[in-house]
């Protein structure tokens, strides 16, 4: 086993539409809940699938509240944070202004640059790259957001100086009003995201013409990372997902291979890798607990398994960290 965090990047540059404890999101600052959430309302033509059980005990520890921070900050603690295969139980926007990298959505990779602008909803597996060149803030809406949002994921190329002059000067009102103490600060924050994601809804619909046909392939990965997000804690093999996906293990493995570079095993490793080092850096959870979350047959097969994707014995990699 290995934990392969860079997978090929898949060079062609247009518009692709794709298919939890957000990655240091408490370093942010937040405000009071704004409203009870609403449903969705704006689907992507190809809205990938999406898990039907909420598997994650993360959710009730997501804020409720919009935060908006640095994405160089999200990796503060270890580039394992954001390049790991994760989700979210909040939708969460991505704004890269500077660097270039590899970002896989729902088992899909793609290379991501500047102006570019990548919607994440809730549950949907992730990772992207990051360097010392990476600028951009990342916008968390908070698990209670009342804002209309798209269900599926979205990498938008923002090429017109205007669309990208208007995405700058909402999310610097955003931040503005999350740190005000003034009167009515909450209202106006509303009122930014509101427009925030009418921003977006129009991108989306402008880009639509530049929308790439996801092949076959790419089809069945994105069902598969929703298999497994929701059952990576229950000890599941890639065998029992292929089946369910009506495949067999050697037809998936290389459907992922071509989708983002990894096999079937490694994108399923590299989640249950990234929840055991989270829960060894930000919990004090027994490392024999960890195992059982986790669905491994005993904490000594989970420790080889750990050290064989990280290099690092559990205890060490939390003394570490």
């Amino acid at each position: 086993m290995k934990d392969i965090l860079t997978p090929e990047l898949d060079r062609d540059q247009p518009i692709v539409k794709l298919f939890s404890t957000p990655p240091l999101s408490q370093l942010a600052q937040s405000k009071p809940s704004l409203a009870p959430r609403k449903p969705e309302s704006v689907a992507a033509p190809t809205a990938a699938i999406t898990s039907t059980r909420q598997t994650s005990s993360l959710s009730d520890q997501t804020p409720s509240t919009p935060r908006l921070m640095q994405i160089a900050r999200l990796a503060q603690g270890g580039r394992w944070r954001v390049e790991a295969m994760r989700a979210l139980s909040e939708p969460c926007l991505l704004w890269f202004t500077r660097g270039q990298g590899r970002i896989t959505l729902g088992g899909v990779t793609r290379g991501y640059g500047p102006n570019n602008a990548i919607f994440i909803p809730s549950g949907v597996i992730h990772g992207f790259e990051v360097s010392a060149q990476t600028h951009g803030q990342a916008l968390f809406f908070g698990r209670d957001s009342a804002l209309e949002l798209p269900h599926s994921a979205h990498h938008l190329r923002i090429r017109e100086a205007m669309a990208q002059g208007e995405i700058n000067a909402l999310l610097e009102a955003i931040q503005r009003e999350i740190n005000s103490e003034r009167p009515a600060s909450d209202r106006a924050l509303r009122s930014h995201l509101g427009l925030l994601s009418v921003w977006l809804e129009r991108q989306i619909e402008s880009n639509a013409t530049e929308a790439i046909r996801p092949s076959a392939a790419r089809k069945l990965v994105s069902r598969y990372s929703a298999l497994v997000e929701r059952d990576f804690r229950s000890g599941v093999s890639v065998g029992d997902l292929a089946a369910e996906l009506g495949v067999t293990p050697t037809h998936l493995a290389r459907a992922c291979r071509e989708a983002c570079g990894k096999g079937a095993l490694e994108l399923l490793q590299d989640r249950r890798l990234y929840e055991a080092r989270r829960l060894l850096c930000d919990t004090q959870t027994p490392v024999k607990e960890i195992a059982r979350q986790l669905g491994y047959r005993s904490p000594a097969y989970f420790t080889r398994a750990f050290q064989a994707g990280t290099g690092n014995t559990p205890l060490a990699f939390r003394r570490a960290g």
